[in-house]
């Protein structure tokens, strides 16, 4: 029995007519307990910054606004010095689905009206380049005005924090900065639009390595979520916010469950490509080698039958297992790229990952 009223929660427990045990339980007390149905999944001390919510608490809210403001002026070598931002409205940027699962992001322009397009990506999508181009062009139309306009523009960045690699050629060089560039003088055509992209996974700094801003803050982004105490090297105004904003411990209930549910939405996601490339490895295994039985019995049978039925049936069987083993390889690299363009992954990514060539990867 449960009864609900002036702040109580009274619980009843009876057997027949006999009750056994009343508990009553302050709803004050049972609302501001630590523990909230549904985030005892969450063990670490500080947010995720890959979730959506991570990323939106330490960029995309006013408060932490300092944050942002930091994260530029390292992103940008003293280039340029961003003093303030204003927040802008994301959502004439046509975000499709896709985008609202895979990339998080903050829009907002400085006191000099330069506009800053900050992402968070998770996933690689097929055409990412092409996309960077195509959202770069919003902030840029925008700036158009009516009447008489000489067509000035204020400088447009479009910064990516990539939770994966896209150039496979270099394990090293993580930091891109793309301008628009004379081919025969190789100097900077514009500079007013610049695409910075950080490969994430590629940042290996240990903390006593860390020199610039610029490093602390990858550092950070990085593994803020795996780290137990706060590192030395961290010690300053910008990061003493960044932490105490980062503690999960002193979220309230409501908030830490919200953190909770994109946090399983975050790994959810990982999940999901995990195991579509353990099932399509099984699956291409279990094909391969049922495919080079049956080739290696009836190669094994006939080229017997032709020079006898010992040696035939060794050289078959042994032809059999390699053709199957080779079938079952291929296979699982065909699968392999199947689950891929599902995902909308880059099939120049996905010809490197697979061992098959481009055309391959098209036809399937």
């Amino acid at each position: 029995q449960l009864l609900v009223g002036m702040g109580e929660l009274k619980i009843s427990f009876s057997a027949g007519n006999c009750r056994i045990m009343t508990i009553f339980v302050s709803l004050h007390e049972l609302i501001n307990t630590d523990y909230v149905m549904g985030t005892e999944g969450i063990q670490d001390k500080y947010v995720n910054p890959y979730t959506d919510f991570g990323f939106k608490l330490l960029f995309g809210t006013a408060m932490n606004k300092e944050l942002l403001i930091s994260f530029l002026n390292a992103l940008l070598f003293g280039e340029e010095t961003v003093k303030d931002v204003t927040y802008m409205n994301t959502e004439h940027l046509g975000t499709q689905e896709y985008d609202r699962r895979a990339i998080f992001d903050v829009y907002c322009e400085n006191e000099k009206g330069e506009k800053f397009l900050v992402e968070m990506q998770r996933g690689e999508q097929q055409f990412f380049k092409d996309r960077s181009l195509y959202y770069s062009t919003f902030p840029i139309r925008e700036q158009g005005k009516r009447g008489p306009w000489d067509y000035e523009l204020k400088a447009v960045y479009v910064i990516g924090i990539l939770n994966f690699s896209f150039d496979d050629t270099d394990n090293e060089h993580f930091h891109h900065e793309v301008k628009l560039v004379d081919l025969h003088t190789h100097k900077v055509f514009y500079d007013k639009l610049a695409f910075i992209y950080l490969e994430m996974p590629k940042f290996s700094k240990r903390e006593d390595e860390l020199e610039t801003m610029f490093d602390k803050w990858l550092f950070v982004l990085r593994n803020l979520s795996s780290l137990l105490e706060r590192p030395r090297a961290l010690q300053n105004r910008v990061f003493d916010r960044l932490f105490e904003a980062a503690e999960i411990a002193a979220f309230t209930p409501q908030r830490r469950s919200e953190y909770w549910e994109s946090l399983k939405n975050y790994r959810d996601w990982n999940n999901v490509l995990n195991t579509n490339i353990r099932k399509s490895r099984e699956r291409g295994l279990k094909e391969g080698l049922k495919e080079g039985l049956r080739k290696g019995r009836e190669e094994g049978l006939k080229e017997g039958l032709e020079k006898g039925m010992g040696k035939g049936m060794t050289q078959g069987l042994e032809q059999g297992r390699k053709e199957g083993m080779e079938q079952g390889r291929m296979n699982e690299r065909k699968e392999n790229a199947r689950n891929f363009k599902k995902l909308g992954i880059a099939t120049e990514v996905i010809s490197r990952a697979t061992g098959l060539s481009r055309e391959e990867v098209d036809a399937l």
